[in-house]
């Protein structure tokens, strides 16, 4: 994407100079248009070449004027403003940042690089409310041994025996496998809450479940369905769904508690439900809009895109966001039972704040805000029971633990954030910086660069850590925690727009990123050991959902891998001889040398009274043990 946006704007240097009469945006407007109605790009009497407007986006149109400006000696103009004309202070120290950012070099802004543990994520993880706490203590010693403690666990009778013990250190490692391939670009890619499913959500408005306890279909190359020639695969579909068109693409799904039902969403009104245990196509309608109460038969009712959409606890119930409002369905009485205007922005995200109640609500915006709804006390005002405020710029996704406690968000000033809901503001403390804009003004997050945030922090920031190094740009990247009961949620992961994928540890370090541009073909097998790269780093995919195994330590990553549609699913799994120095002929190569120097020494009678060993990596070693009783 660099390389792509480098040559874009090397290839904007070389086009013909264009010299616009006038001072003012209205007189180089007119004279734009002027050229335009002129019959398109004409030479001038003195030489020189006009331009034509004909795919230029009011963007870029919005850029050149700002560039035009800047050349003659003024602030950068812009056509669109979110702000009072007369804030025109604001206005100016804003033009000045950007124009600085167009003076400085193009690195994308990622945040300051954190090394050393935060103390506030190290207090998260002594508190107990991500895992077990004797489990980190042996990590911080370096004394995790899988080896001897499944070794040991026959010796030594446990009462209870923990996943989190044995599987909380593997973090998957390698880069990938490839094991769909689409045509279309993707949306959404999760596992069911038992991993027993994953399921995939497309611009070309199809659905798709696979069977992820099921082989794959063929050891070696791609299975193509006769009945959907647009996905290449290597694992079992369950089923796939040709969903209702909507609105550009489809926006969410998700799958039912019970692995029986999915749900759908587009920029419409209307969810739709499927059941996926049958061969069925039937889909049911659930519509968040307002019921048609006008005669009028040319009548359409409201018109709002549904960005967002997931089940209950229970799947009784569905919530919903979209266009400023959030809503609740409940599918047993058929009616929609909350409708709230939540926000002044799309609501891109939200969710449940915990897997019992089902009482509180979770809205993400692009207005920067997360606001937290409990429905027992919705009264007449609708007022949230509390913001979380410290996003400078619109927020892409959020996810809840599950706990009703904690969440983190994806925001596109490039930062996720952890929060605690007993740390949100209050309604009084929202207002007195609602209509007040921290972030950098006329920033379109679908472009490659953020130039970085205008300022270091929110004056009301509650967040209780901020997470640095990953991409939140092209589309709405989304992030997670990772499982509860083989990690203790104490990891966080995100997809990235630099086609890499960021794991961090609760304490504020980056402890993996997979690069997805290094990401193998469908033709190897996704769990032989780690590959190395052969080949130089081709262009860097986009990747918008990941998400973690709740039983093993695998991921699976969606990447759009182009700008003209197409998207790749990738496998990656926790491989430790990958983690060793070297690759695995290194590995052979040390055996063998090893062996030929034990072979000389027994021949020479220097071993005659010693016994021979060695040390495999992860192995239990008796003699190791012995000394440590």
């Amino acid at each position: 994407m660099q390389a792509n946006w480098d040559a874009q704007m090397e290839d904007d240097e070389e086009q013909p100079r264009v010299e616009l009469q006038g001072t003012s945006i209205q007189e180089i407007l007119s004279t734009l248009f002027t050229m335009q109605s002129a019959g398109g790009p004409q030479p001038t009497p003195g030489g020189e070449r006009t331009i034509s407007l004909s795919g230029v986006n009011l963007h870029d149109l919005s850029r050149l004027l700002g560039s035009v400006s800047a050349s003659r000696g003024g602030a950068g103009a812009y056509l669109f403003n979110e702000e009072d004309d007369d804030d025109e202070d604001e206005e100016d120290e804003d033009d000045n940042y950007f124009n600085a950012f167009r003076a400085a070099a193009r690195e994308q802004w990622t945040g300051p690089k954190i090394t050393e543990p935060q103390q506030a994520g190290v207090e998260l993880l002594n508190s107990g409310d991500f895992g077990r706490v004797a489990n980190k203590l042996r990590a911080r010693r370096n004394d995790v041994n899988i080896a001897k403690f499944l070794f040991n666990r026959g010796k030594r009778p446990q009462l209870t025996t923990y996943k989190e013990d044995y599987a909380a250190n593997l973090i998957p490692n390698s880069n990938g496998t490839a094991v769909a391939v689409y045509d279309a670009n993707i949306y959404t890619g999760q596992y069911s809450t038992d991993s027993s499913f994953y399921y995939t959500c497309s611009q070309d408005f199809r659905l798709h479940v696979f069977d992820t306890t099921a082989p794959p279909t063929q050891r070696r190359g791609a299975s193509r369905l006769h009945s959907d020639p647009s996905l290449q695969t290597t694992m079992k579909v369950r089923k796939s769904i040709q969903g209702n068109s909507g609105r550009w693409t489809i926006t969410d799904a998700n799958l039912s508690p019970d692995n029986e039902r999915m749900i759908y969403s587009s920029i419409t009104p209307t969810v739709y439900m499927t059941n996926i245990l049958d061969d069925s196509q039937v889909q049911t309608p659930i519509p968040f809009s307002d019921p048609i109460r006008s005669s009028n038969l040319w009548s359409h009712g409201e018109s709002f895109g549904i960005w967002s959409c997931r089940f209950s606890a229970d799947g009784n119930e569905v919530v919903a966001g979209g266009s400023g409002k959030i809503f609740v369905y409940d599918l047993l009485a058929n009616r929609r039972t909350v409708k709230i205007a939540a926000h002044t922005d799309d609501v891109n995200s939200c969710c449940w704040a915990d897997t019992a109640s089902g009482n509180v609500l979770v809205s993400a915006s692009d207005d920067t805000y997360i606001k937290i709804w409990d429905r027992r006390s919705l009264g007449a005002s609708q007022k949230p029971s509390g913001v979380l405020i410290g996003h400078t710029e619109g927020i892409t996704y959020v996810s809840a633990k599950g706990d009703g406690r904690y969440i983190i968000s994806n925001g596109k000033d490039q930062a996720m954030r952890l929060w605690d809901l007993r740390k949100m503001r209050s309604s009084q403390e929202f207002e007195t910086v609602e209509r007040k804009h921290f972030g950098v003004h006329n920033f379109d997050y679908r472009y490659p660069h953020y130039p970085g945030p205008k300022y270091a922090k929110h004056p009301l920031d509650c967040s209780v850590m901020t997470y640095y190094g990953h991409s939140v740009l092209r589309t709405l990247i989304r992030c997670h925690f990772s499982p509860m009961e083989t990690t203790g949620a104490q990891y966080l992961y995100s997809g990235s727009a630099d086609g890499r994928i960021h794991i961090w540890s609760l304490d504020g370090r980056v402890v993996q990123v997979l690069d997805r541009a290094k990401t193998l073909s469908m033709s190897f097998d996704p769990s032989e050991p780690e590959y190395p790269s052969t080949t130089a780093r081709r262009a860097s995919p986009c990747v918008r959902d990941v998400s973690w195994n709740s039983q093993e330590p695998v991921l699976m990553s969606t990447a759009w891998e182009n700008n003209q549609g197409g998207s790749i699913v990738a496998r990656h799994e926790w491989k430790g001889l990958s983690k060793m120095r070297g690759v695995l002929e290194d590995w052979v190569e040390k055996n063998r040398q090893e062996q030929q120097d034990i072979s000389r020494l027994r021949r020479s009678g220097r071993l005659s009274n010693r016994r021979s060993t060695q040390h495999i990596p992860g192995a239990f070693h008796e003699e190791d043990d012995d000394e440590e009783e």
